[in-house]
């Protein structure tokens, strides 16, 4: 395999090719004018970039047409092995902190004016010797072969996020004004639309507040408890718990107006363009590996706005879920032979209930939510015992997360991303009784944390390889450029979304469950738990729930 590093100097770009082995085999100079063209002269022969930052400088060689399919994002392979448990004793994880160790550069809605922004925190260091670092704290691993597979998916992760933004999701301008209208009525600059200011005068006048301002948390909580409500808040828990015929218009204003701020018409004006909605997606950006979003808040896109997200003329949408992801993930992980049986049903809780674990799919959809989080009270805490007894392997596995976390012990995800370290639950002696309390309750919480960390994380490392395995299908398919053939445009945990040309809809169908079967190998090999998907071919995105 060929390696190639990049770097950004003041005599323009220096790619480095490295050999497997890790030695210097040709250095090259090329400006950065000419270094879409030399990218895309080399790719052919399927090098793996070597890179700081996938975020800087992959756009722009996707503006210029040209998509690479392998990289090295040394920032995020860094993060996760400086805090692996597996890498502890390596040179990179026992190093002083450097710009390496950095947080991730905010990614602004819109790209500078230079062909390449490639000016970051971790420029100054050099790309090789990091590179050569960490490929010693992977070889050093007790299990470098899982480890060296979740850098690789974190990297895919990387470039999957810098097409989805290049790509952008489909987007009806008219259509999310339409339901704005319809839910909200017209707008009104510089005031509330029609049906929230008809909810604030009747807020108003319930809770005998003339000058409220429902907006405002201050005033509202001032005018609940001066109604004679004992909350300490104005969260939709607490004002649910209070008998009153104001809590129906409360919270359906704080509904609306958390539309209209989150996805109302300044969002529409800000996000989406020609036709497309581009987000900042931040891979890795939850501890546990999971996604975050730096602007435009995809990772929390409303059911009310879904109709919105329509296809171009000619093209279709296919969505695919993965059905109970976390819960399968639990039966690879833990080998619990009852549970993988159950996982291999397309619905791993009806599944369940055949193995007589349960009776109803209610009762293995709340017993594993409380395996998974730690529940004790409610129907998961009435539902662990039964739980316990029919998947004993499963439980033990997340019971040990969770006495590890309460330890303040580290934890880590199957591949090899671990948890940050539990700080001040330790025994002491010397401890007053409440003091000594408050160190349980941190240590409990804590655990359940740390349960839950074990699973969600590997659920995450899942879904990486699902993506890297669909990414690498569909580029197979139809012919053109990115946005000219089947592309990834939507992410959300356990959920995809893939714009096609309607007559290869059935093909990205078929590679959507292909690719969710690969990524189950990837990580677990022969365990017999299927990976179900369920998939949609829909006409707009709301249609497919």
């Amino acid at each position: 395999m060929v390696y190639i590093a990049l770097r950004s100097t003041s005599r323009g770009v220096v790619a480095t090719e490295l050999s497997d082995d890790g030695d210097l085999v040709l250095e090259t100079v090329v400006a950065e004018a000419d270094l879409a063209a030399w990218v895309a002269a080399r790719e052919p022969e399927r090098p793996r970039w070597v890179w700081g930052d996938t975020s800087r400088w992959y756009p722009q060689l996707l503006a210029a047409g040209v998509r690479v399919d392998r990289c090295v994002d040394l920032r995020l392979c860094h993060t996760i092995l400086r805090n692996s448990a597996a890498a502890a004793s390596s040179a990179l994880a026992t190093a002083a902190r450097d710009s390496w160790d950095a947080p991730p550069p905010a990614r602004a809605a819109t790209t500078s004016d230079a062909l390449f922004d490639l000016e970051g925190p971790a420029d100054d260091a050099d790309p090789i010797a990091e590179w050569r670092r960490q490929r010693d704290a992977v070889a050093g691993a007790a299990d470098h072969g899982r480890l060296g597979l979740l850098l690789a998916a974190e990297s895919v992760g990387a470039l999957v996020a810098a097409e989805m933004r290049f790509a952008g999701l489909p987007w009806s301008v008219e259509e999310h004004d339409r339901v704005l209208t319809e839910i909200l009525g017209p707008r009104i600059p510089g005031g509330r639309p029609a049906r929230l200011d008809a909810l604030a005068d009747r807020l108003r006048e319930l809770l005998d507040a003339p000058a409220l301002n429902p907006d405002s948390q201050q005033d509202l909580l001032k005018a609940l408890q001066n109604a004679g409500f004992r909350v300490e808040s104005t969260s939709k828990w607490e004002i649910r718990e209070i008998d009153h015929p104001a809590v129906e218009p409360l919270l359906e204003y704080k509904s609306l107006s958390r539309l209209l701020s989150a996805n109302g018409w300044h969002w529409l004006e800000e996000w989406v363009r020609d036709g497309r909605f581009r987000p900042v997606y931040v891979p890795g950006g939850v501890v546990t590996g999971r996604w975050a979003s730096d602007g435009g808040g995809a990772l929390q896109l409303p059911k009310q706005v879904r109709s919105a997200v329509v296809p171009d003329p000619g093209w279709r949408f296919v969505v695919a879920d993965a059905s109970q992801l976390e819960p399968r993930v639990l039966a690879a992980m833990s080998g619990d032979r009852a549970m993988a049986k159950a996982g291999q049903a397309s619905d791993m809780y009806q599944g369940m209930v055949d193995t007589g674990a349960v009776e109803t799919r209610e009762q293995a959809k709340y017993g594993m939510l409380g395996a998974i989080y730690g529940g004790t009270t409610g129907e998961s805490g009435r539902m662990r015992p039964r739980i316990e007894k029919a998947f004993p392997a499963a439980m033990a596995f997340v019971e040990a997360a969770a006495r590890a976390g309460e330890h303040g012990d580290v934890v880590s995800t199957w591949l090899g991303r671990s948890s940050p370290p539990g700080e001040g639950l330790g025994y002491d002696e010397t401890a007053s009784e409440v003091q000594k309390r408050r160190t349980q309750q941190r240590a409990a919480a804590w655990g359940r944390f740390t349960r839950n960390f074990v699973v969600q994380g590997t659920a995450a490392e899942w879904a990486l390889c699902w993506m890297g395995s669909l990414r690498r299908r569909l580029w197979s398919l139809g012919g053109g450029s990115l946005v000219e053939k089947p592309h990834l445009v939507f992410f959300l945990h356990d959920e995809l979304i893939v714009h096609t040309p309607a007559g290869l809809a059935e093909e990205v169908a078929a590679a959507m469950r292909e690719s969710a079967a690969e990524a189950g190998r990837l990580l677990f090999g022969g365990v017999p738990v299927e990976f179900a998907v369920s998939v949609a071919i829909v006409d707009r995105y709301s249609d497919a729930k």
